[in-house]
């Protein structure tokens, strides 16, 4: 393919994302985008940010993630003068290391629960709109996903889900943010292809499975973005 034909490829991918920003965002109130700094998530955020500059950016704050993933959260929202928003578990990590010891390793699906999951259902619950970078070839799992759809959080509120690069590829990402100059997270060059928490990412066992390097196989999501059962 020329660099042309890509090039063109890409702006009517980037048209398609605007326009839907635009459709849910212009003149909207109460919207929000998850940002775990990996490149369609900081790919949508540029987008977003073409729309509404003091959109709040929601951070999964872990105590768990890379030093290199820190220090580039922190670099990417002084430049683009984010509105971020660090979500903090109840605990932080020594009190529940204490409590319970090393809960990745004995119960990652709990750990992921109180570091993760009720941090960021009990933010999102404030908002009408959640942007979300996520896409069906990530994972298997995500092979059904929507474009848009209500999500409804444990507490029976709904809040509408968009995944505005939901058909993109890992290709279709990386060659948008060479287009924008968007840098990306080093990790990234140390050959990690998705990344989270430290003590549950490594460099991927299968280089078909681009989240193989997850959890040491043991799942393949941290439960944000699976439908709870409304509380009684």
């Amino acid at each position: 393919m020329s660099s042309l034909h890509l090039a063109s490829e890409v702006e009517t991918k980037l048209a398609r994302v605007r326009e839907i920003l635009s459709r849910e965002l212009v003149g909207a109130h109460q919207a929000c985008l998850t940002c775990s700094f990996q490149a369609e998530d900081v790919l949508l955020t540029k987008l977003a940010l073409e729309f509404d500059r003091t959109m709040p950016i929601l951070f999964l704050d872990t105590g768990y993630h890379f030093a290199e993933t820190y220090a580039y959260r922190d670099r990417i929202a002084n430049e683009w003068e984010l509105n971020l928003v660090n979500l903090l578990p109840a605990k932080t990590v020594p009190e529940q290391e204490a409590e319970h010891g090393l809960l990745y390793q004995s119960a990652p699906d709990q750990c992921c629960k109180l570091r993760k999951v009720e941090p960021l259902f009990s933010a999102v619950a404030g908002y009408r709109v959640w942007l979300t970078g996520l896409r069906r070839e990530q994972a298997k799992s995500r092979a059904a996903l929507e474009e848009s759809a209500l999500f409804t959080l444990p507490s029976g509120h709904q809040v509408l889900k968009l995944a505005p690069l939901v058909e993109w590829s890992t290709r279709d990402v990386w060659n948008a943010c060479e287009m924008l100059q968007i840098p990306l997270l080093p990790l990234y060059e140390r050959g990690y292809s998705s990344i989270g928490c430290e003590p549950c990412t490594t460099i991927p066992l299968d280089p078909n499975d681009p989240r193989s390097g997850r959890w040491a196989g043991r799942k393949v999501e941290c439960g944000i973005h699976i439908e709870a059962a409304p509380t009684k």
